[in-house]
């Protein structure tokens, strides 16, 4: 067996010493008895894949300006009066006052996105404002430390009372604190589950991120991706219950606030708008998260996700210039984006698979098994699993956006592209999708001009309407860094994504101190305490049960496939080169099938082998005559070719996972994705309203403003719906209760009442309005047991909750 502690780049940066599968099988102890025996024992196999997700959710928050904490806190800001005094003499364009001004005057709808909630301090009870008092410190590891520099910020005093301002993201920490912490008569297991599942309610971004209360693995005849999907389903309602319990107990709703969580995925239309009018600066203000929760140091947090708007602030500008560089743009005329980028409001799911025997052994330093394998395959596992990423937009999870032909520039609809595929793949995208679009005037392609008034009057004479997207969350949002020709992303060595960073810093596209982006990452065991995979193109599941938990099963059977493929030898890394060149060319077909483009072109005789055997099984292809030595490929039966070449391959794998009807279910939504993928679906259910089915019809504004309002109101209510479906069976199984720590606590809250009928109950008062609080706190203590009962049957370890 080979060392492999010797697989580390040397000052050169040399490509990675190529490895034996037979050394890799040894140090794995992958069986080959017999094809059942290798199945059985390659990592994310039948009981060995854990499973856990990260969901960022969107918030809105309804009532009068008067009474909403964004509107408030503009109309006080000393940047929104200085620009008054500066317009009134004169000193600057009105334009952005007037910008400024229309953004408060049109919420007429009374729905603040992303605005913070203001309430009395004299709400909180003891624990929940202990709580608040520890986050407030600038350590909170040292319960000595100072207050942050900026606690002022959180607190204001109104008619001689004291009051408290914070993100709902962090409001959704307090109430679970206060509701455990509301009196003495709690069940002590109740108490110390809920304490831990307070570090659970995670902020950074703009919007609140709720990862998993427990991981989750298959269990008997449900598949893993079934069971996370059902703890994600359970954690969005108890998110409903925390977010009705604030409404009531801080008084929210008494002060003219309504809460809502949902899911969306692109940032709202009315805040583009308003981050169209004002600073980069003052955008921060308003909108980063203070991180109050999930981090030891809060404001250093807080500052590093202003340096992460600024960089991707700088990368949408250079961007500019690389469209130029590949004759996109081909002359001087651009419009400028603003110096305040949006893409961090943009929300998804970043599903995460691990492998017990990986983290097995690298817990056990004597197995062998060594930090280094675990790169060096995980780098080549991603590398073949990005070749089927194309799957999974708008098919598994979609965000639907329409562009009007005055948004078709390109310097705007292109994203972040220009860092993400190279310049030849680049061309090729822009050249098709305006082909798809409706932008043609006789017969020719146009974009448009620069003043929108210019766009709007040409758009309306030529019936020019832009185009729709299917998951335009994946163009707007930097999902994926491309690697330069020094340094790849994935070539096997320990430390190269560092290098990369290093390289991109260089080119103003990116900044050190960020994680490194890509459309899948590997989770090292040393750093994440599991060793795994985290998928991060996720956007918005129209049913959790049936959209996420299909995904999840798909993404841990193309991980297992990898697997098989890197440990019989079929596949290494010298198949799929590390070139900037190569990765671009697999890439470009993740991003035709996130917007829909029909055709992409693949260089005739790649030097990417295993494209070569996927492409070996499309049915119809043909050269290229407008792009000489390229072969043109429909996006559609390159998919079905990817279906066809997991049932040839895998088929023992798929047995394994016992995954045959979800392959069914795939293949019918690639096939009808109007009626059957979660693109289809979301799309016919936001054009419900309308006489038309094709959101072509609409214009683009009014489509996403509708879009938005399916979300906030008919998903959200959807969801909860689908969470009190999968609750209610669950508190129904008779294994519940079995426990006689639980049994006691659930005899405690409801007595001789039967808790399924409560939980009825609540449910149905969910429908008009909220419930009564003390039945509200009785499903929540109910909730709280059931995460303790689930996350101790997948680890019976756990003591009190996780």
């Amino acid at each position: 067996m080979r060392n492999f502690q010797t697989l580390k780049k040397t000052p050169e940066f040399d490509s990675p010493t190529q490895v034996a599968p037979a050394d890799l099988r040894t140090v794995l102890d992958i069986k080959t008895s017999s094809q059942g025996a290798f199945i059985e024992s390659l990592p994310f196999s039948g009981q060995d894949t854990t499973a856990g997700s990260e969901n960022e959710l969107q918030v809105a928050v309804l009532g009068t300006k008067e009474n909403l904490d964004l509107a408030v806190t503009i109309e006080d800001s000393n940047y929104y009066k200085n620009l008054m005094r500066r317009a009134a003499r004169g000193d600057t364009s009105r334009r952005t006052i007037i910008g400024l001004e229309s953004y408060l005057a049109e919420k007429k709808n009374n729905v603040w996105e992303n605005s913070w909630v203001r309430f009395p301090r004299r709400v909180l009870n003891a624990y929940s404002n202990n709580i608040f008092n520890a986050d407030l410190k600038s350590d909170k590891t040292n319960p000595t430390s100072c207050l942050r520099s900026d606690a002022s910020k959180f607190m204001f005093t109104r008619q001689g009372e004291d009051f408290i301002r914070v993100p709902v993201s962090y409001m959704l920490k307090l109430a679970l604190a206060d509701a455990v912490g509301s009196g003495a008569h709690i069940h002590p297991l109740i108490r110390t589950t809920g304490e831990r599942m307070l570090a659970h309610f995670s902020n950074d971004n703009t919007s609140p991120e709720l990862f998993s209360f427990y991981p989750v693995s298959r269990s008997g005849s449900a598949s893993v991706g079934h069971e996370l999907a059902k703890e994600t389903s359970v954690r969005f309602l108890f998110t409903q219950m925390l977010v009705a319990y604030a409404e009531e107990k801080f008084l929210l709703r008494e002060y003219g606030q309504q809460v809502r969580v949902f899911f969306s995925a692109s940032p709202p239309v009315m805040q583009k708008q308003l981050n169209g009018c004002i600073s980069d600066s003052f955008y921060r203000h308003l909108f980063m998260n203070p991180c109050l929760s999930g981090w030891s140091k809060g404001e250093e947090k807080h500052g590093y996700m202003k340096l992460c708007h600024k960089v991707l602030s700088r990368s949408q500008i250079n961007g500019i210039a690389k469209l130029k560089e590949a004759g996109i743009i081909n002359s001087n005329l651009v419009t400028l984006p603003s110096s305040s980028n949006i893409s961090l409001a943009n929300n998804g799911t970043h599903i995460s698979i691990g492998s017990k025997k990986l983290g097995d052994l690298l817990k056990n330093s004597a197995s062998g098994f060594a930090p280094a394998h675990e790169k060096y395959m995980g780098d080549l596992v991603i590398k073949i699993v990005e070749h089927f990423l194309c799957l999974f937009p708008g098919t598994f999870s979609a965000s639907p956006h329409r562009l009007n032909f005055e948004d078709f520039h390109p310097e705007q609809a292109l994203g972040f592209l220009p860092h993400e595929i190279d310049y030849t793949h680049l061309r090729m995208i822009w050249r098709r999708w305006k082909r798809k679009a409706s932008i043609r005037i006789f017969g020719k392609s146009v974009t448009p001009f620069g003043p929108v008034w210019l766009d709007r009057l040409i758009s309306r004479c030529f019936l020019l309407k832009g185009d729709y997207i299917p998951d335009f969350r994946l163009i707007d949002y930097f999902i994926s860094l491309m690697s330069t020709h020094q340094s790849p992303a994935l070539d096997g060595i320990m430390g190269n994504g560092d290098q990369l960073k290093n390289d991109l810093t260089q080119m103003g596209i990116f900044d050190t101190r960020m994680p490194l982006y890509q459309l899948v990452r590997i989770r090292e065991h040393a750093q994440m305490g599991y060793s795994g995979f985290e998928h991060r193109y996720f956007s918005i599941f129209e049913n959790l049960i049936t959209d996420m938990g299909p995904a999840t099963d798909f993404e841990n059977l193309i991980t297992l496939l990898a697997y098989q493929y890197v440990l019989d030898g079929s596949v290494d890394h010298t198949m799929i080169p590390d070139s900037p060149e190569i990765e671009s060319e697999r890439r470009q077909i993740f991003f035709c099938s996130a917007i829909d483009l029909p055709t992409f072109f693949v260089k005739t005789g790649t030097q990417n082998k295993f494209l070569t055997q996927i492409l070996s099984r499309v049915k119809k292809t043909r050269q290229s005559r407008r792009y000489p030595g390229y072969t043109r490929i429909h996006l559609k039966d390159y998919k079905l070719a990817l279906l066809d070449l997991i049932h040839h391959d895998g088929q023992g794998l798929i047995e394994n996972l016992n995954l045959k009807g979800m392959m069914t279910d795939i293949e019918s939504r690639i096939r009808s994705p109007k009626t059957d993928s979660t693109g289809g679906k979301l799309l016919n259910k936001i054009l419900a309203a309308e006489k038309s089915a094709n959101p072509m019809n609409i214009d683009g504004r009014i489509f996403n403003e509708q879009a938005e309002q399916f979300y906030i109101e008919t998903l959200r209510k959807q969801h909860i719906m689908e969470g009190f479906n999968v609750f209610t069976a669950a508190v129904s199984q008779s294994d519940f209760r079995q426990t006689p720590e639980i049994e006691t606590a659930v005899n405690a809250i409801f007595g001789a009442n039967d808790p399924a009928k409560r939980v009825d109950e609540t449910r149905q008062a969910f429908i008009t309005q909220n419930p009564p609080l003390d039945e509200m706190m009785s499903t929540l203590f109910l909730m709280i047991l059931f995460i303790n009962h689930e996350a101790k049957r997948f680890d019976p370890k756990i003591k009190g909750g996780r």
